[in-house]
């Protein structure tokens, strides 16, 4: 009977179905578990969120909102994996409720499901907000002269534009202590140039300030030249005229001339020296002279100057004697202890003379014996001009002579110093 039953069709069947059931709920029961399992709890972090700001930015600044912040969420791990992929969710800082000044304010989230558990970090921050002003500064430029070319300086620059607008927080504003542009290049400058350049704006410490800064970028122009110098150009008669022509005065219109060159030889030259030969003087004229330049100067503005030579001629004494007379030899007498006299010095001004000490120079006369007979101490002045003479120090001028006709004569000494003192 039994046998029977068991090779019946129906018993078979049944157990088919009973045996499907069975797999059915172990499967079942599998997936459940998986499923729980991956829907779980589950914890990540996303890195660097961007934090919006939602504030009036066009009357207002606002300090202390980090750009971005860490965000750890934790829940379903279907949910976890889509937000950290897709990131459509918003973290935000609403202050447009909030008035000036400093306030402690909580990160939200926005579009965030309400599945997840989110921490921030940091979840508040201390924001500050001001009112945004705008000022004009004036730009200052710089350049580091160990870039210059030896025997070089700066000798100007500018920024164009000269001014620029920063816009920031007041407080920011208010401690700005430097808005500089620097201009660069490569060691050896020797000549002007210009260049576009950043503007910085510093406070006293100089730190870089946030703010901003319209232009952003200038143009700075740098005027570089040699090291020079302005000296005096002074005059010194040399030679001796014709017996009937008497020299006034030397003139002319270049008084100064620029020397270019070191700095060490610039400084030990006071003026330039000039010979004008008036030996083949006829009468009244100019003539044109090159400038000798100094020993280790490289180079003069002026190469040469012309010189106005004013000069008197004296009528020839008609003889009716026709003999023959021998003529009379030349002689030479020393003059000693003429005083030196200072000329046109200004009288908030007092003179002392360094070199010659004394005050005084000897002079060498050469001249016809009857003349120098006639001749004393008394004929001879010898001054030095001071008109151009501006501040107190010790001062080296040229001597002037003033001598009787038909001689010549030579001085002890070219040049004096003098001390000059305010009185």
């Amino acid at each position: 009977m039994t046998d029977k039953f068991m090779d019946s069709p129906w018993f078979l069947r049944f157990t088919a179905l009973a045996l499907a059931i069975v797999l059915f709920f172990s499967v079942k029961a599998e997936d459940d578990k998986t499923n729980k399992n991956a829907v779980g709890d589950m914890q990540d972090i996303i890195n660097d969120v961007p934090v919006e700001v939602y504030y009036d930015n066009e009357n207002l600044v606002v300090t202390g909102v980090p750009e971005t912040v860490n965000m750890t969420i934790d829940g379903p791990a279907n949910l976890v994996k889509t937000t950290k992929l897709l990131k459509d969710f918003t973290l935000k800082v609403d202050l447009r409720s909030l008035p000036n000044g400093r306030h402690k304010v909580k990160i939200l989230t926005e579009n965030v499901s309400e599945k997840l558990d989110v921490r921030l970090d940091p979840a508040t921050v201390d924001v500050v907000i001001e009112e945004k002003i705008t000022q004009s500064f004036k730009v200052d430029a710089e350049l580091n002269e160990r870039l210059l070319a030896d025997d070089f300086y700066v000798a100007n620059m500018e920024v164009e534009p000269s001014s620029v607008q920063v816009t920031g927080a007041k407080s920011v504003i208010e401690s700005i202590s430097f808005v500089k542009v620097s201009a660069t290049g490569d060691p050896g400058i020797n000549k002007s140039f210009e260049q576009k350049a950043r503007v910085r704006v510093l406070d006293r410490e100089l730190n870089k300030l946030n703010v901003t800064i319209e232009p952003a970028d200038v143009v700075v122009k740098v005027d570089v030249e040699e090291n020079n110098k302005e000296v005096p150009i002074v005059l010194r008669q040399r030679g001796t005229p014709a017996d009937n022509i008497t020299i006034d005065a030397l003139k002319t219109e270049t008084r100064t001339v620029r020397l270019y060159g070191p700095k060490s030889i610039l400084d030990s030259i006071k003026e330039i020296r000039v010979d004008v030969d008036v030996s083949k003087v006829e009468e009244s004229g100019s003539m044109e002279l090159t400038l000798k330049k100094p020993k280790g100067v490289s180079s003069l503005s002026e190469s040469k100057i012309t010189v106005n030579v004013e000069a008197s001629v004296q009528p020839e004494e008609e003889t009716t004697d026709v003999s023959i007379q021998p003529e009379e030899e030349d002689v030479t007498r020393e003059f000693k202890g003429i005083p030196i006299i200072v000329n046109k010095l200004d009288e908030k001004f007092t003179s002392t003379f360094i070199k010659p000490e004394s005050g005084v120079v000897d002079l060498t006369v050469t001249a016809k014996e009857e003349v120098l007979n006639e001749l004393d101490i008394t004929d001879f002045i010898i001054t030095v001009d001071a008109s151009e003479t501006a501040s107190e120090g010790q001062h080296v001028y040229p001597l002037n002579v003033q001598a009787p006709n038909q001689v010549a004569w030579e001085l002890s000494t070219e040049e004096v110093t003098v001390e000059i003192k305010l009185a």
